[in-house]
């Protein structure tokens, strides 16, 4: 078994699951590029709800956080006592990756293996994340870049509360005036809620081209949900081949 089908495989996306080239852009390495067929995903329209706001003088005390470039961003969210999750948790994880990457993939917050290492999805989710950028010809640290709603990881893995959400969220936007993506994958409800400002289900939200800020952002499950859920892979798949469908003005 090669390392594709391999992949395919752990995706539950084998052998059902067609591959084609729609455009040699799409390429950044071998294999080729994933596309499905026009009907699976039906037609979209773009969601403008304004996204979750959230004020920077909230973080720290701070009013000048749209000013900060990588380090001192970095060094802020290091230093960061905003929030009850920082005195529970090792430290704070920032985010990975390319820092001019096109694809950006948000989290909700860091679990045990990320609060140990520094480094959002490590552990099983991670490497379900991992084989997801595969899929669509994408990898970590190569014009990739992943982050997480908030930076501390919440006790016993919970989801962060609406405050803690709100103290953090500035610095998730600071990151994302840095990069700049082209393309944002909300993992999850608690990450698609917060970008885009809203109080809904993942179903409501799935299946649609939304966007933050005028970045075209698309929603789909989160690894650990896909753990559980393993039936549910099919679906993400969908959702990642829509992205790339997005990305590439087809859509």
């Amino acid at each position: 078994m090669d390392r594709r089908e391999a992949m395919l495989r752990e995706l539950n996306l084998y052998p059902q699951w067609k591959l084609r080239v729609r455009s040699a852009q799409v390429v950044q390495e071998e294999p080729a590029p994933i596309s499905i067929a026009a009907e699976a995903i039906a037609p979209t329209a773009i969601d403008k709800k304004t996204p979750f706001s959230s004020s920077p003088s909230a973080v720290g005390g701070r009013s000048d956080i749209g000013d900060l470039g990588w380090t001192e961003l970095k060094q802020q969210v290091r230093d960061c006592t905003a929030c009850k999750l920082r005195a529970g948790c090792t430290q704070t994880v920032f985010g990975v990756g390319d820092e001019n990457a096109d694809w950006l993939f948000v989290g909700e917050g860091p679990g045990a293996d990320e609060d140990a290492l520094g480094e959002p999805f490590v552990g099983q989710a991670g490497k379900l994340l991992d084989n997801m950028l595969m899929s669509i010809k994408l990898k970590r640290g190569n014009n990739v870049y992943i982050a997480n709603i908030v930076k501390c990881r919440p006790p016993g893995n919970r989801n962060p509360e609406a405050d803690e959400v709100a103290t953090c969220l500035p610095y998730l936007q600071r990151q994302i005036e840095l990069i700049q993506p082209k393309m944002i994958v909300a993992l999850g409800k608690v990450a698609s809620n917060a970008l885009l400002g809203k109080d809904a289900t993942l179903a409501s939200l799935r299946g649609k081209l939304h966007e933050y800020r005028g970045i075209p952002l698309i929603v789909t499950y989160h690894p650990a949900y896909l753990l559980r859920s393993p039936n549910e892979k099919a679906k993400a798949w969908q959702d990642l081949c829509m992205a790339v469908r997005t990305r590439h003005g087809e859509a």
